[in-house]
C-alpha cells in the first residue's frame, strides 16, 4: 500500500471510525520491490542484533527481489559461518573488516546495510561507496556533522545512493500521524512533547564514547528529535538543554551524561520539549498539541505495536502497527531497493541524517556540555 492508499483508508479516523490494527506486512500490500530482474542483494556489515532483525526481514521478502548476499564480520569462522547458513550466503561472501574493500568484486551485492557502532558509520559508508555499493546506514548517521558531510560527498562522487535507516518514516502509524497533522484536524500546531530512554546495562559499546560519540540523544533521543522535525516540516533554530548524571557509583556514565532534557523552537514558533536517558525506563512517546486537539504516539518508536491515539474525544485517531519485529525493516529495505532499481532519491537520504546531527551538536552546545 502506498501513502495515498493508506491515507484513503485511514480517513476513517476523521469520520468517527477507528483504523484497523495491522497484524501482518501483507495487510499493507507489501510486495518487496517493484520491477523485474535480479534481486537487490544486501551485505550485512556488522552482525549484531539490529543486523539480524534486518536480515530476518529480508528473509521474509524471499522471492520478492530482495535478499542477503554477503556478510561482514570480525568472526568469520564462527559467527560468519553460522549466519551464512542462516541466510543462505556462500562462505566465499563472508568478509572481514580488513578485506571489506574486496566486496567491490561481488556482483551479487548491490547495497550494504551498516549496523555497526556509531563511530564506524562514516568509515564503512565511505569504503562501501568507493567499492561502488549503495549504502543503507543506521542512525545516527555519524558522530559529527563533518563526518555526515564526508559520507554524503563520498556517495555523490561514487554515484551511489545513501539512505539513513529512519525506519519510523516508513511506519504506517507515523504516516497516519503526519496525515492527520497536515489535514488540520488538530488545528495549528503549538507544541510537541516527547521522550525515549532505557536503563542501560554496563559494558556495552553505547556507553563507550569512543564508539557512541555521545550520550543517549545519539541512540534513543534522536527518535523524538527526528519525529518532531518530520512532523513540523521545519528545522529548529533555537535550543536549550541541561544534562545530569545522578549515578556516580556504577561508573556506567564516566564518559557521558546519564540524562538530557532539551527544548527546540522552530521558525514557525512551534515549541518542542524532549527527554532522553540511559538511566531510566522511559517509554518512547510523542504528544502533538494543536489549538483544536491533541494526538499521541505511544509507544512511538518500538519495533512493534506503535500506537496512535487521540486525547480529544472529538478527534478519532486509532491505529496500531503490526506485531512483527521485522516489519519496519522490511519497509525500509523494500524502499531502498526500489530506489536502486528506479533511480529515485530515498525518502531519508544522507541530508536527513546531517540535519539531525547539526541539531544534536547545537543541543550539546546549549547544554554547555561538549559532545563526547
Amino acid at each position: 500500500m502506498n501513502r495515498r492508499d493508506f491515507s484513503r483508508l485511514s480517513a476513517l479516523a476523521l469520520t468517527g471510525l477507528s483504523l484497523p490494527s495491522f497484524s501482518a506486512a501483507s495487510d499493507l500490500g507489501l510486495q518487496g520491490g517493484s520491477g523485474a530482474g535480479e534481486p537487490v542483494g544486501y551485505a550485512l556489515v556488522g552482525l549484531g542484533t539490529i543486523s539480524d532483525i534486518f536480515g530476518r526481514g529480508c528473509l521474509q521478502l524471499a522471492g520478492k527481489n530482495i535478499k542477503v548476499t554477503a556478510l561482514v564480520t570480525g568472526h568469520g569462522d564462527t559467527k560468519g559461518k553460522e549466519w551464512a547458513a542462516r541466510y543462505g550466503v556462500p562462505e566465499s561472501s563472508i568478509y572481514s573488516y580488513e578485506n571489506f574493500d574486496r566486496i567491490r568484486e561481488n556482483k551479487a551485492v548491490q547495497a550494504v546495510y551498516i549496523g555497526l557502532p556509531n563511530s564506524m558509520h562514516c568509515e564503512y559508508t565511505v569504503r562501501a561507496a568507493k567499492a561502488g555499493k549503495h549504502v543503507l546506514c543506521e542512525k545516527p548517521m555519524a558522530i559529527s556533522s563533518a563526518e555526515c558531510r564526508q559520507m554524503i560527498d563520498a556517495c555523490k562522487q561514487a554515484k551511489v545512493k545513501l539512505m539513513i535507516a529512519y525506519r519510523c518514516h516508513y511506519d504506517p502509524t507515523h504516516l497516519e500521524t503526519e496525515r492527520i497533522i497536515q489535514s488540520g484536524a488538530i488545528g495549528q500546531i503549538q507544541a510537541f512533547e516527547g521522550g525515549f530512554g532505557f536503563n542501560a546495562h554496563p559494558n556495552q559499546w553505547r556507553l563507550d564514547p569512543k564508539f557512541a560519540g555521545g550520550g543517549p540523544i545519539m541512540d534513543v533521543g534522536i527518535y523524538p528529535l527526528n519525529a518532531m522535525r518530520y512532523f513540523v516540516r521545519e528545522d529548529p533554530t533555537d535550543f536549550t538543554a541541561v544534562v545530569s548524571t545522578r549515578d556516580k557509583t556504577s561508573h556506567r556514565f564516566d564518559g557521558m551524561e546519564q540524562t538530557m532534557e532539551f527544548t527546540m523552537k522552530f521558525p514557525s514558533g512551534v515549541l518542542a520539549s524532549i527527554g532522553t536517558s540511559y538511566g531510566e525506563n522511559m517509554p518512547g512517546f510523542v504528544r502533538i498539541h494543536g489549538d483544536k486537539g491533541t494526538i499521541e504516539l505511544g509507544p512511538a518508536f518500538d519495533y512493534t505495536g506503535i500506537h496512535l491515539r487521540s486525547l480529544e474525544p472529538r478527534i478519532h485517531a486509532d491505529a496500531t502497527s503490526p506485531d512483527d519485529q521485522t516489519f519496519h525493516f522490511q519497509l525500509e529495505a523494500t524502499h531502498f531497493a526500489d530506489c536502486i532499481r528506479t533511480g529515485a532519491t530515498p525518502k531519508t537520504p544522507g541530508e536527513e541524517g546531517l540535519k539531525d546531527m547539526l541539531a544534536i551538536e547545537a543541543i550539546y552546545r546549549a547544554a554547555g556540555h561538549p559532545i563526547a
